[in-house]
This record gives structure tokens, C-alpha cells and sequence, in this order.
């Protein structure tokens, strides 16, 4: 039987929630960052509906001036997957494609050392929380990248649940400008960043470990550098947008610089399109390490880490802001990923 042929497929009504897939690990999730390139302050946030499992993944991520982070990770019920809104932390489309709001009212744990959250219950337990507020608006300046995979004749494709990180997935460069307050500081957003949207069944532990790197340097020129290992063998991806065009990264490199923690503080980069080659050069801002942990059906403990990075780039002379977001499995104590230059 000859290859069938897959092609991608996103549609506006992509944009809101989908019927679950009738396995306990279906996740929806919304991500959205935002950087202000002068100040080097910025955002995300991110809600993952795990709706048959009765929870949502909910996170709101400040990086404040001087290193400091306000930072809040929960686990809200939730009953439906009609809407992204949870814990306080609402994403809404106004436009498809085009503008989202994202508003959110809680508290965030307000960190002067953000590596604490390596242990999260001490890290909550010896900082103070504050009071936060969200307004923000997020417009898209680029095409869509991504959708959902599947064969010419529409069939879909089938997955592994237990295997699975998601079977769609899209991202988009964007403007994104509000306020977001943190206490009595409040920062007047006018910035760049990226969002992305996937769906279908996730577990954290699908994957040995990735490297995601999305970054802006103005509304004309920005990318997305991405290298999955799922089974000891790497794939490159990724984009950059060149005056209002999306060209795929058919090649790229990543060489990070650790520190005694093996966390991330930099990195080198090459990245080739069909028309071009890019040198980038990444340097930590600010970085907050967050993990993730299941035990499987047999009892075994698996161990997540993902270090979340504002990271100020360099390329062909210009300067750009976003994020370094290095997901690893921990084995024996130690990230699996790291041994990778």
C-alpha cells in the first residue's frame, strides 16, 4: 500500500474547545508570552483543561524587574471544557486568528529567587503572595503556524494516548499590550510574543526532553527553534517569519551553556530555511524551574522538569526577547537532556 498523504489542516473554529477524546489525558491548552524588549519584563500564562480528569493546569508567570518573578501553579476543578477559564485565569477570543484577552484576578507567589520553586511547597510556604491583575491583549502579526495533522482523505491519524504530547498544535507571533499588576507595582505591557494552542491526549512524560525556543525581534522578523527527542532521536522544526512570511526551519542547533544545577543560562543557535541561515545568540534573563510528576498504573515515579527562561537574543544585529523553555525527564537525579552540548 503506497505512503498516504498527510497534510495539516486549522480552522477558525479551531481557536475555541474541542469535543474531548474519550481518554483520561486529554488535555486543551492555551499558552501566551508577552515581552516589553526595552525593559526586559514580561509574561505568560497558560490554562491546560485535563477536563476527564476533572482538573485544570493552571499557570501565571511575571517576570518582574531585577530578576524577581510572581508565580502561581494550581489545580482547579473543572467540570467542562467549554472555556478556557479557570482558577481566575481567563484566555478569551475575540477574533480567531486575530485577538485573544487574557484577564486574570488572584494572588502570585512573589519570588527574589525564583530557582526556589525547585521545591514548590517551600518555595509557596516561605514567600509572600500578593495581589495581581491581568488585562492584557494579544494581536496576532503573523500567519498561523501549525494545526492539526491528518491524511488527504480526512481520516484521522491514529495515536498512542499513553505516547502522546498532542495531536494538534499551532503558534503565532504576536503584539500583546495591557497592564499587569503584581501588588502596587504595575507594569504598562507594550510588547512582543508568541502563542500557541494544542489539543488531545498529553502527558509531560511522553518525551525524553525538548528544547523550545520562540522569540521576536519586531513585528517583521521573529522565529521558533524546536528540537524533540522522544526516543533518542532528535527532530528539528521550527519557523521564522520574514516580512509577514512563515519559512520552515529545516535544519537547526542548540548549544546551551548550564550551570552547577544544570539549569539553562545560554545558548548558541543555527537555524536554516529554504532561503536563508541564521546565527542566534540567547542569553538568561530570569528563569523559574518548574516540574512535573505522575506515577504510572505499576507504581512507578516519574519525574518532569521544565525550566521556564526569559531569554534576550541576538541575530543579524538585532535585538529580540523571548522565551527558552527546556523540558527534561529527571533520571537518577539528574535532567537526561543536559548530557546533549
Amino acid at each position: 500500500m503506497a505512503d498516504r498523504k498527510i497534510i495539516t489542516v486549522l480552522n477558525p473554529e479551531d481557536e475555541y474547545t474541542h469535543e474531548p477524546d474519550p481518554v483520561p489525558n486529554y488535555n486543551e491548552s492555551m499558552y501566551l508570552n508577552g515581552f516589553d524588549l526595552e525593559r526586559e519584563v514580561g509574561a505568560w500564562f497558560r490554562i491546560g483543561n485535563r477536563v476527564n480528569e476533572g482538573y485544570a493546569e493552571m499557570t501565571v508567570c511575571i517576570y518582574l524587574p531585577g530578576g524577581r518573578v510572581g508565580f502561581l501553579y494550581a489545580r482547579p476543578e473543572i467540570t467542562t471544557n467549554d472555556v478556557m477559564s479557570a482558577g481566575g485565569l481567563e484566555i478569551k477570543v475575540v477574533e480567531p486568528f486575530e485577538h485573544l484577552k487574557i484577564n486574570y484576578d488572584g494572588k502570585v507567589c512573589l519570588l527574589d529567587e525564583p530557582e526556589q520553586m525547585a521545591n514548590p511547597r517551600e518555595a509557596f510556604k516561605n514567600n509572600p503572595f500578593v495581589e495581581c491583575e491581568v488585562r492584557l491583549d494579544v494581536h496576532g502579526v503573523s500567519p498561523m503556524y501549525g494545526g492539526m495533522p491528518q491524511y488527504e482523505d480526512g481520516t484521522p491519524i491514529e495515536t498512542d494516548a499513553e505516547k502522546s504530547f498532542a495531536k494538534a498544535h499551532y503558534e503565532q507571533h504576536t503584539a500583546v499590550t495591557g497592564t499587569i499588576q503584581v501588588g502596587e507595582e504595575i507594569i504598562e505591557l507594550d510588547g512582543l510574543g508568541l502563542r500557541d494552542k494544542s489539543w488531545g491526549p498529553r502527558y509531560w512524560q511522553a518525551m525524553r526532553w525538548y528544547r523550545w525556543l520562540p522569540m521576536i525581534f519586531g513585528p517583521d522578523f521573529a522565529m521558533m527553534l524546536s528540537i524533540i527527542d522522544r526516543d533518542g532521536t532528535p527532530s528539528y522544526s521550527g519557523m521564522v517569519l520574514d516580512d509577514g512570511d512563515y519559512h520552515h526551519i529545516r535544519d537547526c542547533r542548540i548549544e546551551s551553556d548550564w550551570d552547577e544545577n544544570h539549569y539553562q543560562t545560554g545558548m548558541r543557535c543555527w537555524a536554516k530555511t529554504d532561503h536563508k541561515e541564521y546565527e542566534i545568540t540567547g542569553e538568561v534573563i530570569s528563569m523559574i524551574p518548574l516540574r512535573n510528576r505522575r506515577t504510572t498504573d505499576d507504581g512507578e515515579q516519574l519525574h518532569t522538569r521544565i525550566t521556564e527562561a526569559m531569554t534576550r537574543y541576538e541575530c543579524n544585529g538585532r535585538t529580540g526577547m523571548g522565551m527558552s523553555e527546556y523540558l527534561d525527564q529527571v533520571v537518577d537525579g539528574k535532567p537526561i537532556g543536559t548530557d546533549v552540548p
